[in-house]
Parts: structure tokens; C-alpha cells; sequence
């Protein structure tokens, strides 16, 4: 038992030391920077979204509606571009022969439905409506909306392109859901040669019995993005960011 005990304390000592030398590669914002924003719509967002009941909780410890907006906000502030990654599907996206677990639950409640590509009635007020909050940011010449990607990530939609077309090289990236959307878009990004920094209390996640996808979203940012702000540090760095371009 001592010798039990001796070698779980050694492997938590170990891990504990890696950790606390893993590198800090920084994150300086400058005019190549945009923000990437994903699914700020009301299923997520809501409390009458399906979702709601699964990322309600983590959404609240997170304050990630109000985070989200301030993030808006800055982006107008300092002129920094934005990109809206939706995440909408259509009559023709339910007739997939398989699909992942997730993949599945989203489609049995309904989620981020709207009838056809073409249209758009019934969508003003949906599940797949952006928040109510934000519309008036999103509604801005300067915001794009990307075409939606259809499971996690940015890889079926148009994305990554319109940020090279705008020789954008840096992204800012937050959103829903952390550990899902956010998380498989700071990868592909970052796998496409993009730097990423997230911003980690303007995302939030699904917590199920033996389940918490905010945690793993977190630990993930940490080991994977250039940086992970709060809300209130990126605040700080856009001032730094305000003074250099004065100067």
C-alpha cells in the first residue's frame, strides 16, 4: 500500500512539473488579427434552446452571453474584423447514413434546424437565430458570416478562406460550444497556420452525468492555443493594442 501511494505521488509530482513548464508563446494582437466567433445562436444561448439544459449551467458560471457581447463590442471598439462560423441544418442534412454521438443528439432535437438553404422563413426567432443581443452587432457591413460548418468544425465551411482573402493571420476565438465547436475550430485553425488565442470564459459547455466538457475545453485551450484569455485580459491587451497603433 505505502509503495502505492509512493508511486501515485511521484506520477502526480511529475505531471505537476511538466505543467508548470509548459511554454507561455504569448499572443500580440495587431492589424492581422480578427475575431472568430462560433454559434451565438439562441439553441445554445437561450433558455428556451434545446440545448439549454445541457450548457445552461456552464454558460452562467462562465458568463459567456455577457462575455460574448463584450467581445462584440471591442471588436467595433478597436476596428477589429469579425467572422461568424454558424452552425445550421437543413431537410437534406437529416438523411446522413451515420453520424457521431453528438451528431445524433443534435439532430433528434431539432437543433440549429432550418427548412431550406434558400430560404429563410420560420428561421427569424428559431433555435438557429443569432441571439437576440447580438443582431445588432452581426448586422454590421463588417461582420462576416461564414457559410455553417455541419458537425464541429471549420473543414465544410468557407472560413479559413475569407480569412486568407483578408490576409488575416491571427485569431481571436470564442463561442459555442467549448469543448465541441470552439475547440475543433482552435484546431483547425491552428493546423492551418493560423496563431489562435481563445478567449476561455466567452465559451461554455455541455455538462452530462460523468461528463464535463467546460473542464476538458479548458485543459485543451491551455495545451493547444497561443494564448487563453479572460474577457477582462483581452480588455487590457486591445488598450495595449490602441496605444501601439497611435504610436
Amino acid at each position: 500500500m505505502k509503495n502505492l501511494i509512493r508511486t501515485i505521488l511521484a506520477i502526480l509530482t511529475g505531471i505537476t512539473s511538466v505543467y508548470a513548464q509548459l511554454p507561455e508563446p504569448g499572443f500580440v494582437i495587431d492589424e492581422t488579427t480578427a475575431i472568430v466567433i462560433t454559434d451565438p445562436q439562441n439553441d445554445f444561448l437561450s433558455p428556451s434552446g434545446v440545448a439549454w439544459g445541457a450548457v445552461g449551467e456552464s454558460v452562467k458560471e462562465n458568463n459567456t452571453i455577457e462575455n460574448l457581447e463584450t467581445i462584440f463590442k471591442l471588436a467595433e471598439q478597436y476596428d477589429i474584423p469579425v467572422f461568424v462560423s454558424p452552425h445550421y441544418y437543413y431537410v437534406h442534412d437529416h438523411v446522413w447514413k451515420f453520424e457521431g454521438v453528438l451528431e445524433k443528439l443534435m439532430h433528434n432535437i431539432s437543433m440549429f434546424d432550418r427548412g431550406d438553404q434558400l430560404k429563410i422563413e420560420g428561421f427569424e426567432g428559431s433555435g438557429a437565430d443569432w441571439l437576440p443581443r447580438y443582431k445588432k452587432y452581426i448586422a454590421k457591413d463588417r461582420v462576416v458570416v461564414t457559410g455553417p460548418h455541419k458537425v464541429f468544425g471549420p473543414e465544410s465551411n468557407d472560413l479559413a478562406l475569407q480569412l486568407r482573402k483578408q490576409k488575416i493571420d491571427k485569431i481571436i476565438l470564442a463561442g459555442m460550444s467549448g469543448n465541441l465547436c470552439a475547440e475543433s475550430h482552435m484546431r483547425e485553425l491552428g493546423e492551418n497556420g493560423f496563431e489562435v488565442a481563445v478567449v476561455g470564459d466567452a465559451t461554455a459547455s455541455a455538462k452530462l452525468p460523468g461528463l464535463d466538457g467546460n473542464q476538458a475545453a479548458q485543459t485543451n485551450y491551455k495545451m493547444i492555443a497561443s494564448k487563453v484569455y479572460t474577457t477582462e485580459e483581452l480588455v487590457t491587451d486591445l488598450k495595449d493594442f490602441k496605444m501601439m497603433k497611435k504610436n
